[in-house]
């Protein structure tokens, strides 16, 4: 299938998403679509896949021009969408919503073996070890990810969008991802790969389309760019430096956070601490424990034995309204699931947790609410659609700047970052992490969670290493490499204490 976008634009009020948009798109090949968040990559991969309709231009296929009402009419027409949010029914197994609107039925009811068998084939195919019968709802957003991949899989769609697939899976389930892309491209299905992950792009894609601003740079074959061309191209300048200027806190810094054999679920035991001005990252496969001890220690998960304490002996993680009153701030995974309420603005969700400080005889001072919220959103450069605005019109990377935003609003003295950088193309991730150090500049304990290595590398002070539940390593100075990180998240039980 030949899919050309002809003169597409698109507007969100008066933001305008795409200016004048023409693509070709070649049937058999793997297409990507690169730029800062806002660009217009996401909008694109949306009007492909039936989700928005145009407000001018053209989409057409194999020469004939369609307009989809949905993605439904997308998907009768062979594409299917893989979204960067996983959207699933928390209510049914696994193998129901992969299979969800294709069950096998038989006199209006579902045949629960083939369903099981047809499940099981896909799964098997594609490399994937999710249970059928598990219920979707308590997967992680990894595993989440893969129901979505399954799910387009199982449609046998000549094209597929696939946008930001790899964001939230671990180093072995991108390499397998990577090859199930290779394959679908090998059997002459059409990929569109939207993605900030750059060496992925160039390791997989044989086309790349650079957008900036809703406009079309250029479109050339993968083989004639580099990193360091795509970056020019996306930002419109060259980016000296992908991290900031590591500086460690003093010597003398004392601790803020102090955690002592700490168990809760997911977590068999931790103990450690973070100083001020101290930027801790927490490595390790997806599901050794990472997300739960943060969750822990900030009263999202409460501890079933140990204790989290402040550097003043107070003790946290009974609740997260207690944690937040503390001073612990946590940014959490998924932004759309724990996050943000997409359809409140900008301003409603920096000023929640502190609504009441807005509040006079039960009525919320909306201008005394503005002011400090977009002072807040301002210093985290949140740009794009008017901060009154539902703050589902914002790209990814301003929707964590949100985060961000109202994370500072707290004053907090803890910080923990969870994947803080999901999702978030280059430009945005480097302001994310001038973020993130000039917090520890200025005394704050940072504790990063981060399935990029390069990321924990990049920012971290200290690396301590999970698996299965328990901090196996500690890394520091020059012991701070990838592959000493790798050895210890993938050592078996037998390596455990000596990496300890």
């Amino acid at each position: 299938m030949h899919l050309e976008l002809a003169d597409v634009s698109k507007h969100f009020g008066g933001v305008r998403a795409l200016d004048g948009i023409s693509v070709e798109i070649e049937r058999g090949s793997v297409h990507a679509l690169v730029g800062e968040n806002g660009a217009g990559k996401s909008t694109l991969g949306r009007i492909v896949a039936g989700v928005l309709a145009p407000d001018g231009g053209r989409v057409l296929l194999d020469g004939t021009a369609v307009s989809f009402r949905s993605p439904r009419e997308a998907l009768d027409l062979g594409i299917a969408a893989i979204a960067q949010e996983p959207s699933i029914v928390p209510q049914l197994t696994v193998a129901e919503n992969v299979l969800l609107g294709s069950e096998p039925l038989r006199a209006g009811f579902i045949r629960r073996r083939s369903l099981r068998r047809e499940y099981e084939k896909l799964s098997a195919s594609a490399g994937f070890e999710l249970p059928g019968d598990a219920p979707a709802g308590r997967l992680r957003t990894a595993e989440q990810q893969k129901v979505e991949i399954l799910r387009a899989l199982s449609r046998d769609a000549t094209t597929i969008v696939m946008d930001e697939p790899a964001a939230a899976l671990s180093a072995p389930e991108t390499a397998q991802l990577h090859e199930i892309i290779r394959s679908l491209s090998a059997q002459g299905k059409t990929i569109v790969l939207i993605s900030h992950f750059l060496r992925e792009v160039l390791e997989l894609a044989t086309t790349v389309t650079i957008l900036r601003d809703g406009q079309v740079i250029r479109t050339s074959p993968t083989s004639e760019e580099t990193e360091e061309s795509l970056v020019l191209g996306m930002l419109g300048r060259p980016l000296t430096s992908a991290f900031p200027d590591k500086v460690g806190p003093p010597a003398d810094s004392p601790v803020v956070l102090s955690v002592r054999d700490l168990r809760a679920p997911g977590v068999a035991e931790a103990s450690f601490d973070v100083r001020a001005g101290e930027i801790v990252g927490l490595a390790g496969l997806v599901g050794a424990g990472r997300t739960e001890i943060a969750r822990a220690i900030f009263g999202a998960s409460p501890p079933e034995a140990g204790a989290a304490t402040l550097g003043s002996g107070l003790a946290v993680g009974r609740s997260p309204r207690d944690s937040l009153r503390a001073g612990v701030a946590m940014i959490p995974e998924s932004r759309k699931e724990q996050g943000l309420i997409f359809g409140r603005s900008a301003i409603e969700n920096v000023s929640l947790p502190r609504l009441g400080d807005f509040c006079r005889i039960g009525f919320v001072r909306r201008g005394a609410e503005r002011r400090i919220a977009r002072q807040m959103l301002e210093r985290c450069a949140v740009r794009g659609a008017a901060y009154s605005s539902p703050v589902r019109t914002l790209s990814g990377g301003n929707q964590q700047k949100v985060l961000f935003a109202r994370m500072m609003l707290c004053n907090p003295n803890i910080v923990l970052a969870d994947e803080p950088t999901r999702g978030v193309d280059i430009g945005a991730k480097r302001a994310i992490y001038d973020l993130l150090v000039s917090l520890a500049a200025d005394g704050l304990g940072v504790v990063l969670i981060s399935s990029e290595l390069e990321e924990i590398l990049g920012l971290a002070h200290r690396v301590l290493v999970m698996r299965r539940g328990r901090l196996v390593a500690e890394l520091e100075g020059p012991q701070m490499t990838e592959p000493a990180i790798l050895a210890a998240a993938f050592a078996d039980r037998s390596a455990g204490g000596a990496a300890a």
